[in-house]
């Protein structure tokens, strides 16, 4: 069982702030699409307690456009950098190797790959020559189409397996085992019972000894079960699955509310340790 990634201790849930330079992310697209407010934003995330913050510039959304290596690494590239210079630990959220280069060439210490390392074929000998760290999710197809009809034979079983051999393939390609982390991908080619099949099976991800990375952050799913709420309106559904997550022993959590996700971990917890 790993017990650091990426120099942090797992000992305590870790929150990982999301910051999207984007102009189209399903949750807050625009709000820092601007270097200076995508700064100012991961220093906030920062100041609320995220351990990592995690940039990205193409959103994945479902029917999310295709954005080039090149506009990917424009709008992340100067982010990182002055984020990794105030001392944070940066993740970069990206299927393309050309990207993660770059980003890990101006600070940041994890890729985070919603395809898996997958997408791109340079990607894996991009990561293993860096000795960046890296998180392996579950996608089943493409961003464009991913939630057109989703199927599996049984979808933990699926993912599982799935992530499994991923992250064997990671590291027989020179990646050290206690660099990888796995997420189940909530949202990411699943329907509703799909997701909340993976959400109550966590435990599963978490004994494989491997970190588990859990982001249910404002997603649709939970405007389906609640009102069709908007999406800035899902943190209190957000905050209850990603408990679920606390429950089964979850290690990080990619978040966009850092400050109101730590505040429930930390009455959840104070209840749980009570004689």
């Amino acid at each position: 069982m790993t017990t650091t990634f990426a120099g942090l201790s797992l000992a305590e849930p870790l929150f990982m702030g999301v910051v999207n330079a984007t102009p189209d992310s399903f949750s807050d697209g625009g709000d820092a699409f601007s270097e200076k407010d995508a700064v100012a934003r991961g220093l906030a995330l920062m100041e609320a307690g995220a351990a990592i913050i995690d940039v990205g510039g193409e959103s994945t959304r479902p029917g999310a456009e295709v954005v080039s290596p090149n506009e990917e690494i424009r709008r992340t590239e100067p982010v990182i950098r002055s984020l990794s210079e105030a001392g944070a630990v940066v993740s970069i959220d990206t299927r393309n190797a050309e990207t993660m280069r770059r980003a890990i060439a101006a600070g940041a210490t994890i890729v985070n790959d919603v395809t898996a390392l997958t997408h791109d074929p340079l990607a894996l000998e991009t990561v293993a020559e860096s000795g960046a760290c890296v998180m392996l999710m579950h996608m089943q197809g493409e961003p464009q189409t991913m939630q057109a009809n989703p199927i599996y034979d049984d979808v933990v079983t699926d993912v599982l397996r799935y992530l499994q051999d991923r992250a064997t393939a990671c590291a027989a390609a020179g990646i050290a085992v206690s660099k990888i982390a796995i997420d189940p991908g909530i949202g990411f080619g699943k329907t509703v019972a799909h997701n909340l099949r993976l959400l109550r099976h966590l435990d599963l991800f978490v004994r494989t000894g491997y970190p588990v990375v859990l982001g249910v952050s404002r997603k649709s799913f939970i405007a389906k079960l609640s009102q069709g709420e908007e999406p800035k309106e899902r943190i209190s559904g957000s905050v209850a699955a990603a408990i679920a997550g606390l429950q089964a022993g979850v290690q990080i959590y990619r978040v966009h509310d850092v400050a109101e996700t730590r505040q429930a971990f930390a009455i959840w917890r104070a209840i749980a340790a009570a004689h």
